[in-house]
């Protein structure tokens, strides 16, 4: 890329990173941490990727990641649910059954995921490797 900066708000394509002109980004209002914060969490990108699947029940959910507390897995769901990522449907039965299905924003985040999962579990164990090295160094 040329030394050009970019506007945050401008269109880049699919897959090019922009470089931001940091003296002009307002830091109490950033896009990019405000997004991350969330999405970047331990149980979310989990969340995410499960649901882009197939609607799930709060049970399966928990069943499927289940070193999850219930506490922090009605916590996820609640702020995806509020970002718009997922939605949530109560259905009419005794008790009451609750599904949770991906939203098209959804859908539109984990197709920007997708190629980040993978190049994370193609990596893990370079990362490992690299941080043994770096702490054996440090030690």
């Amino acid at each position: 890329m040329s030394g050009a900066v970019v506007n945050l708000k401008s269109k880049a394509a699919p897959g090019i990173r922009r470089e931001i002109d940091f003296a002009e980004l307002n830091f109490d209002n950033c896009p990019v941490r405000d997004m991350m914060q969330q999405i970047g969490g331990k149980w979310s990108t989990l969340m995410i990727e499960a649901l882009s699947a197939r609607p799930y029940r709060f049970g399966e959910l928990r069943r499927k990641i289940p070193d999850i507390s219930q506490r922090m897995l009605t916590q996820t769901l609640r702020d995806l649910q509020r970002d718009g990522y997922i939605e949530r449907e109560v259905f009419p039965t005794k008790p009451p059954s609750v599904e949770y299905r991906i939203t098209d924003l959804g859908r539109s985040l984990y197709a920007t995921m997708a190629p980040l999962l993978n190049w994370a579990e193609a990596n893990h164990d370079a990362v490992r490797a690299a941080r043994l090295r770096f702490d054996a160094a440090e030690g």
